[in-house]
């Protein structure tokens, strides 16, 4: 199973090949595919590529799922004796993705499945 560090939107996010993540909203339309920019780290079982800062050769892929809002943020301002009370809220956008692929240029793997890793242990 291979796991990599990249970074989105000025946050890092820890990426497993077959999963999903959630990522600040991106402007890509759902089901384009397209390679993060930034791969920080890629582990391979006992094998750690770290980048100085980023690992060259190593491309992280990855599909859009979806567009989805996050929960509710409600902020609310009281002063006491005042006749003070602002109530406000918030719902980030995020973008769902699939990771497809972690490895390098040209390289041919299939992808480990849930059940397979399950059906391992």
């Amino acid at each position: 199973m291979r796991i990599a560090i990249v970074e989105s939107g000025g946050k890092q996010y820890r990426v497993v090949e077959g999963s999903t993540i959630d990522v600040d909203r991106l402007a890509y339309e759902i089901g384009k595919k397209f390679d993060f920019e930034r791969v920080l780290l890629m582990a391979d079982g006992e094998v750690i590529m770290v980048g100085t800062p980023t690992v060259g050769e190593i491309i992280v892929s990855a599909t859009v799922v979806d567009h989805v809002k996050g929960p509710k943020v409600t902020s609310f301002k009281y002063r006491p004796k005042k006749r003070i009370r602002v109530k406000g809220g918030h719902r980030h956008f995020y973008t769902r993705l699939m990771i497809d692929f972690i490895g390098q240029t040209g390289e041919e793997r299939k992808v480990e499945s849930k059940e397979e890793i399950v059906l391992e242990v």
